[in-house]
């Protein structure tokens, strides 16, 4: 019986299998950079049960189930399997996460609903209504999605917060967290920020920009005995009750952590630094006035801050205050 090949997907040519990120990174499956990161092409043990035929979505995840738990993944659970817009979502439980991984119906492809084949995802996009411009609005909803601890997040973070203080409340902004891919310790970032934020609105931005400049915390790398007494300054500094926070993480740091790692997957994020305005992804160059202008140009009525005049060069990737960065579409992620 001839074993089907695998079929080679251009979007994750040059790109680690998932079993070789499994094994060097264990912790990947609890995120849905599980689903960015690869299109699963597993199925040739599937043999001639692919034909190009229907093939039922639970046969499927259990398929799925036994090559992530031969990969390493134990403790999986398959949670929901449903049919939407052509394609099989079939939900996995690991370690408290629910991670959405979009299969065609045929078994051939999976992964992240951006990488599956056009064909299969051209229902979903006119489900979503998908505008081809950015929708107008009285006040724009502008989402930035990043990893805490990617230097092109970071990169885009020092652009953008120059103009959120410029629109102030003119605007509806937040900083969306998609996950953890560098390690443990940006998870326990994303939990800090989510923390900060619900505790103290008013100074998460700065929190934020603060983290982001200071080259200090980046040499430390994740390592929690040299960040302690870094973070312990820059709570001193802003006002903030580090006990509280500690706090907070505690008790509710997972659940705001998975809420956010939820709604990237169910908004298809897959790489940081992601813009979002009015509910369309875009992508300005990353200097503050050519953020300014995307927002503006949103607005019904345009304010009088788009009149003003704001930096057009590029915060460096990483973290520190260097301004010798690029617009380059550079990002973790695919």
């Amino acid at each position: 019986m001839n074993e089907e090949k695998p079929i080679e997907n251009k979007k994750i040519e040059n790109k680690k299998t998932l079993t070789n990120k499994l094994r060097e990174n264990p912790w990947i499956l609890s995120t849905v950079v599980l689903a960015i990161f690869t299109v699963i092409l597993f199925f040739g043990s599937f043999n001639n049960s692919i034909t190009g035929n229907v093939v039922k979505g639970e046969d499927l995840a259990q398929k799925l189930l036994d090559f992530y738990s031969s990969s390493g993944a134990a403790g999986l659970e398959v949670e929901s399997v449903k049919e939407v817009s052509g394609v099989y979502v079939i939900n996995f439980l690991y370690q408290g996460n629910t991670v959405p991984i979009y299969v065609t119906k045929d078994g051939k492809y999976a992964g992240s609903l951006s990488l599956l084949p056009d064909e299969n995802t051209q229902n979903q996009t006119q489900n979503n209504q998908t505008p081809t411009e950015v929708p107008k609005s009285d006040k724009p909803i502008v989402e930035l999605y990043v990893f805490t601890y990617c230097p092109y997040g970071l990169q885009m973070e020092k652009a953008i917060i120059p103009v959120v203080n410029l629109f102030k409340d003119k605007i509806e902004f937040k900083i969306r967290q998609i996950g953890a891919m560098h390690g443990e310790y940006e998870k326990v970032e994303a939990e800090r920020q989510l923390c900060i934020e619900k505790n103290y609105p008013t100074k998460f931005l700065q929190y934020v920009s603060d983290f982001a400049l200071n080259t200090e915390i980046g040499n430390c790398g994740g390592d929690a005995t040299c960040l302690a007494p870094k973070l312990t300054a820059l709570y001193s500094k802003l006002g903030i009750d580090g006990k509280k926070i500690d706090s907070c993480m505690a008790s509710e740091g997972e659940s705001l952590y998975n809420a956010e790692v939820q709604n990237s997957g169910e908004n298809g994020v897959s790489g940081s630094p992601t813009t979002i305005i009015n509910g369309v992804t875009v992508q300005p160059n990353r200097n503050a006035d050519a953020i300014k202008t995307a927002i503006c140009n949103v607005f019904t009525t345009a304010p009088a801050e788009c009149s003003q005049a704001l930096s057009t060069t590029s915060p460096s990737p990483g973290f520190g205050a260097d301004s010798s960065g690029s617009s380059s579409a550079a990002s973790c992620g695919v």
